[in-house]
């Protein structure tokens, strides 16, 4: 080293002391990123949550479901002879009165028996008169030799018999004669021909009106529109509102601003085991004939809820082993699990009648592989998303807030 100058000595000297330096600084930074990776790692392994509080239900319920409308009375109309349509009066949505004259059938089938019963009726009646005066002579000649008791007896059983036979004769004719009414087609009450099925010259019989394939159809129907029934089937949980004095409103797309009452009627009162809905009636009043049978149409329900239940979306529900549970996030940031009971469905929420309090903070749309007991981040809410459920952390004073935001930011002291 006597032959280096002290100028070069000096220079290597802070050639040297810069070189520790900076690999000191290399170790001192690389030690801070592996603590602060580390200290990330900590922080993202701990859940990461959203948590909302329980709001309180609605004053009231609303249920729209769809529904059909049919007649008040429905009537098919079939021919109760043979013959031919010989004309028709009426065609479709045309207004009748009871008794109104539909269609006539030609049935010469049925006129000639008509003709046949009635001449027959005649003949009974001769044969039924001779017996009577042949009775009644042998009956004054009884007691004498000329004739027998026996033959007299004969002859008295015979008149009966002819009388009986005029009877059988007269019901048969009655028959025609009502067998002749149904030749003219007439409305049964007054109403709307909502269907004609058949045309002049066409073939019926007393199965109606023979379609090609063979099958019997009705030839008229008429329908009594003054008042119409909505059927509407109405899911099990909303069955408690279904009583007398219940309303709902009707609206239908070809009428999109109107709004028609209906009155709750009736219901089946059994439960289908397939859709667990239950058959329900109401009427409308139809006077202007704006509602027509088959519409479908949308039936509105508002009943009476109670708002002091409280209500939580339906994805905040955890279903496990031990029954329907919520996660509850605890001061310390932990969670608990919370068995609920839970009351109607609401659509997107549902009443929860125990297991848990207004204040709690439930976390939103928790995971399956969620913990009791388990640490978690609480971040901020999506907005938009639940905002009929606001995170108003009532449970927490502000000096425990910064607690456990600090506790956030530090999540390896927690564990620890």
């Amino acid at each position: 080293m006597s032959g280096f100058s002290k100028k070069t000595k000096v220079i290597f000297g802070v050639i040297v002391i810069g070189a520790v330096v900076y690999t000191g600084v290399e170790i001192f930074q690389r030690e801070q990123n592996v603590h602060h990776l580390v200290k990330e790692a900590k922080k993202d392994f701990i859940p990461k949550v959203q948590f909302i509080n329980p709001q309180t239900g609605p004053t009231v319920r609303n249920l729209t479901l769809p529904g059909n409308i049919t007649a008040w009375y429905q009537a098919p109309i079939y021919a109760q002879v043979s013959g031919y349509v010989q004309r028709w009066n009426k065609d479709f949505g045309a207004d009748v009165k009871g008794g109104d004259l539909l269609a006539t059938i030609d049935t010469p089938g049925l006129d000639a028996e008509y003709a046949a019963a009635k001449a027959n009726l005649k003949v009974a009646q001769t044969r039924a008169q001779l017996a009577k005066v042949t009775a009644q002579r042998w009956k004054a000649l009884s007691g004498t030799k000329a004739v027998s008791q026996q033959e007299v007896d004969v002859q008295i059983a015979n008149a009966k018999v002819q009388d009986a036979l005029v009877d059988a004769a007269s019901h048969q004719v009655a028959r025609f004669e009502a067998l002749q009414g149904f030749k003219s087609i007439r409305a049964p009450f007054d109403g709307v021909v909502t269907s004609r099925l058949t045309d002049v010259g066409d073939f019926v019989n007393d199965n109606g009106d023979l379609s090609r394939s063979g099958k019997a159809t009705e030839l008229f129907t008429v329908a009594d529109i003054h008042r119409l029934r909505v059927f509407v089937d109405v899911p099990q949980d909303y069955s408690s509102i279904l009583k007398p004095g219940v309303t709902a409103e009707v609206t239908a797309i070809q009428y999109p601003d109107k709004v028609f009452k209906a009155n709750y009627l009736t219901s089946a009162r059994a439960f289908n085991t397939t859709t667990r809905t239950v058959t329900t009636e109401l009427t409308v009043d139809n006077a202007s004939h704006l509602l027509w049978p088959g519409t479908f149409v949308n039936v509105h329900f508002v009943a009476p809820s109670d708002p002091n239940i409280l209500i939580l979306p339906e994805q905040a529900l955890i279903f496990r082993a031990q029954g329907m549970q919520v996660a509850v996030i605890g001061a310390d940031n932990r969670v608990r699990m919370h068995n609920v009971t839970l009351g109607n469905n609401l659509g997107n929420s549902v009443q929860v009648l125990s297991g848990i309090t207004k204040n709690d903070r439930i976390v939103n749309n928790p995971s399956a592989g969620l913990l009791d007991g388990q640490l978690v981040q609480v971040v901020d809410s999506t907005p938009g998303y639940n905002d009929g459920f606001k995170n108003t952390d009532k449970i927490v004073t502000k000096h425990e807030n910064d607690s456990l935001k600090k506790n956030a930011a530090q999540p390896e002291e927690v564990q620890q």
